[in-house]
């Protein structure tokens, strides 16, 4: 699939709903300075492109006590597209797994692991992270501060 060709029109639509999601599509339109009929084919047109994939709520993690985070290295024993594939599908099911990068370093995944605290950080690592497909070891970086965080403050 190629690059989804963007108007001045589309681009503030998508920072618009970016910030605000939930905003009515009367009030887009009015924000974007168009009409509603408009605003609602180019929302439809940028859905059915993949540009706009879906709405979701955004939920601080701190209130909900999952305030601790770590960063963490994982090297592989095996780069092998099977070995690559396997451990793929296991992350994916770990629900503390926020984000998991493949990368081109020293090492073969960076993962964002959100939870309650170290002792369940250790749980997350040693019962999931660790049992991954394929995993011959790990290195854990903790975050002290989130500096800027596009989620945060939503």
């Amino acid at each position: 699939m190629g690059e989804f060709r963007l108007d001045r029109h589309d681009e503030v639509i998508l920072e618009v709903l970016t910030a605000e999601g939930r905003l009515s599509l009367t009030d887009l339109a009015r924000r974007i300075g168009l009409s509603k009929s408009p605003t609602q084919a180019r929302v439809k047109r940028l859905e059915q492109a993949g540009v706009i994939t879906g709405y979701r709520a955004l939920v601080d993690p701190i209130r909900i006590g999952r305030e601790h985070v770590a960063f963490v290295e994982v090297k592989l024993s095996d780069t092998r597209e099977a070995a690559l594939r396997a451990f793929n599908e296991g992350v994916v099911k770990i629900p503390e797994v926020e984000e998991c990068h493949m990368l081109a370093a020293e090492f073969d995944y960076l993962l964002k692991i959100r939870c309650r605290d170290m002792r369940d950080y250790r749980r997350v690592l040693g019962e999931s992270i660790s049992a991954l497909p394929h995993v011959a070891h790990s290195t854990t970086h903790v975050a002290m501060q989130a500096v800027k965080d596009d989620l945060a403050g939503m």
